[in-house]
């Protein structure tokens, strides 16, 4: 089982989120009739807690299973075996959207590609309001739009825009807001940062910190270590779909128990002289 020592939970001792016994198998499909189809193990038995208010790290290499782990957590997909609860309530991947909508209520995502990522027939006001529809949030969702992207440092009249109006910042800027326009408690991030230039990588990382400073609940994936370093509480090391160290940022990045985190932190580049 995944070591979850050192992370705090709520003013209950309960985490926000918490995952046991996490699995989730891919079979390949056929390649002779009758045959049996081989498996491939993106998960293997992890353990994960999230504490409210906390910023979490989710680092390691291409195929260790981040993107999967998360996935998971948001209902997103259904795990081989294993349970997910948020603020104690089961998470059912199998259950209907209405059924899920507490859920969709309570986290919000930002993908990796800003390009992708948005719908190049809506324009960024539909874009930004489309969780507060989906969810029937009450309100006057055209004043929340504005809020929103004053609050991540775009100009409310760009509302009427369409995405190629706009940089890959930008849009990223744009999906964030859409991420948080309903506001969930929980913020998950999936390589947010990897496709931005440094200037807007920067800026973004200050939002993010903003909104953890304002309470909210972070998981971020990220291949970005120095990222995680600066934004996050804690931080989960994966390895071929296991997670091979868990605890406060300071303690794993400083003092690696695990070898696999030794070598990840041994392999960043260093500026001679620095």
């Amino acid at each position: 089982m995944s070591d979850t020592t050192g992370i705090p939970g709520d003013a209950t001792g309960a985490p926000l989120i918490r995952a046991r016994g996490l699995r989730r198998e891919y079979r390949a499909a056929r390649r002779e009739p009758f045959a049996r189809r081989a498996r491939t193990v993106a998960l293997d038995d992890v353990d994960l807690d999230v504490a409210a208010g906390r910023a979490l790290g989710i680092i390691g290499e291409s195929g260790s299973g981040k993107s999967t782990l998360i996935r998971l957590l948001l209902a997103l997909d259904r795990p081989t075996s294993g349970t997910v609860s948020v603020d104690g309530r089961p998470v059912e991947a199998s259950a209907s959207a209405r059924a899920l909508h507490w859920l969709r209520r309570e986290t919000g995502l930002v993908f990796q590609d800003p390009y992708a990522s948005l719908d190049p027939r809506q324009s960024v006001g539909r874009i930004v309001s489309e969780p507060l529809r989906a969810l029937d949030i009450a309100g006057d969702h055209r004043a929340r739009v504005a809020e929103v992207l004053a609050r991540v440092g775009l100009d409310p009249a760009m509302a009427d825009r369409y995405p190629h109006e706009f940089s890959g910042g930008q849009r990223q800027r744009v999906a964030l807001a859409r991420a948080i326009a309903h506001r969930p408690r929980i913020l998950v991030g999936d390589e947010p940062m990897s496709a931005l230039d440094v200037t807007v990588r920067a800026q973004i990382l200050d939002l993010l910190r903003e909104l953890t400073a304002d309470g909210m609940t972070l998981v971020l994936v990220s291949h970005d270590i120095g990222v995680v370093q600066n934004l996050c509480d804690d931080v989960a090391v994966m390895k071929d779909g296991r997670i091979v160290e868990h605890g406060p940022t300071t303690q794993v990045l400083h003092r690696p128990a695990h070898e696999y985190t030794k070598r990840l932190l041994a392999a960043i580049p260093v500026i001679p002289g620095r």
